[in-house]
């Protein structure tokens, strides 16, 4: 069964030889790309963080393997599958930049980052483990799991805001003196409430330096950022392939960095301590989501990772500096490039609780037909979160800032 069709080449758009910063406003070449993706024209889809739309390519790709995977059944699952499998799992482990015998796949990062969070071993009672306001819901959880499972204590930082570079690197460094037990810390690359970007490497190797152990959770950095996983410099990671990457949902990868392997326990009955594939078990998978996977980044380099980010921080930046200034509305962004990623929030000055900012979600949508969501869990409260995508047109960011305006005044 082939796993990546020509389709895909001859759909995509000639690019300009333009730089990234100049290619990012070419608005001929992002509307030849948008033109690849059936996105609904009911609402401005600025919710692109949920999951990433597939472009046509990959979904015929997928369609076409859904069908052929159903009419071989079994003996193409039993008989044919297991090679296709093997070459969907190294052109990942190339496009992340690692070997293949340090990944194996899960139906997402929550899966990927739990099994590394619930599996970690090398914990014992008394030492403490890190996580911050800034994690996502279900691996804060994980964390606080801990203290059941391993008897450690959990401790929780919040950071700063507004952040700088040095201030995100200065409060991790100041909790690995305040707790001289801490054994494990929990990273996340790109935060899903408001997008900013972690420090990771330098905090990696701080912590390393320390015989401090991380967990990043890049769900939503691999695919939009410019960076491969090493370049974290972290032993254990949890990757999504199915937000910025455009794949099939329901796919996404575990890290483990050669030789750290046996830190993470077995599934439960697995017995080859040295094989990373027994570390998940999903069960029966989807099978024509991982062999769509070869498609999807064949287009995600077509396009180039680099041209991605210049795009959707262009696009960021278009409503978050046209709002900044608009009198009661407080914008979650950084300014500085280093931080910043497609993701951005805000929320009315003074308004903090998850009923308020849902109110004003659902008014964005009622009244201005523009759809974000509501994020909480930063220290600062509640906000609306905004992600545009690459098939988001500058337009598209104006009508939500002329939204916003009319909210605020």
């Amino acid at each position: 069964m082939p796993l990546v069709p020509a389709s895909v080449q001859a759909a995509m758009p000639s690019r300009p030889a333009l730089l990234p910063t100049a290619l990012a406003t070419d608005a001929a070449y992002w509307n030849a790309v948008a033109s690849m993706y059936d996105v609904t024209d009911e609402v401005v889809m600025l919710d692109n963080g949920y999951w990433g739309s597939m472009a046509r390519p990959v979904l015929e790709t997928y369609q076409r393997h859904t069908a052929s995977v159903n009419r071989s059944n079994a003996y193409y699952g039993r008989a044919q599958f297991p090679a296709d499998f093997e070459a969907a799992r190294a052109r990942t482990a190339a496009a992340l930049g690692v070997g293949t015998d340090e990944i194996v796949f899960t139906r997402g990062a929550t899966e990927a980052l739990l099994a590394l969070i619930g599996g970690y071993n090398r914990l014992r009672p008394g030492d403490v483990v890190l996580c911050a306001d800034v994690d996502y819901d279900n691996m804060i959880k994980g964390m606080q799991w801990l203290k059941e499972r391993r008897g450690v204590e959990v401790v929780s930082i919040s950071m700063p805001e507004p952040a700088t570079y040095q201030s995100l690197i200065d409060c991790y460094a100041q909790a690995m003196v305040r707790y001289p037990k801490l054994r494990m810390m929990l990273l996340t690359h790109v935060n899903h409430r408001n997008g900013m970007v972690l420090p990771v490497a330098e905090i990696s190797r701080m912590a390393r330096e320390r015989g401090i152990d991380t967990i990043v959770d890049t769900a939503h950095g691999f695919g939009q950022l410019d960076m491969r996983i090493p370049d974290l410099q972290a032993d254990f990671v949890g990757i999504n392939l199915h937000k910025w990457i455009g794949a099939p949902v329901g796919v996404g990868a575990v890290y483990i960095r050669r030789g750290r392997v046996r830190d993470i326990d077995p599934y439960m009955g697995e017995t080859n301590g040295d094989d990373i594939n027994t570390r998940v078990h999903t069960g029966t998978i989807n099978f024509a989501a991982y062999l769509s996977l070869p498609a999807a980044f064949s287009l995600h380099d077509e396009i180039g990772v680099v041209n991605k980010q210049a795009r959707l921080h262009h696009l960021r930046n278009r409503w978050v500096d046209a709002v900044r200034g608009v009198a009661g509305i407080d914008v979650l962004a950084s300014s500085d490039p280093r931080l910043t990623s497609a993701i951005a929030s805000f929320r009315l000055r003074g308004r903090h609780s998850v009923a308020d900012n849902v109110a004003l979600a659902k008014r964005l949508l009622q009244e201005h037909q523009v759809f974000t969501v509501m994020r909480n869990g930063l220290a600062s409260g509640a906000c609306v979160r905004v992600t545009p995508s690459i098939f988001t047109s500058e337009a598209q960011m104006d009508r939500l800032v002329a939204a916003l305006k009319v909210v605020a005044a």
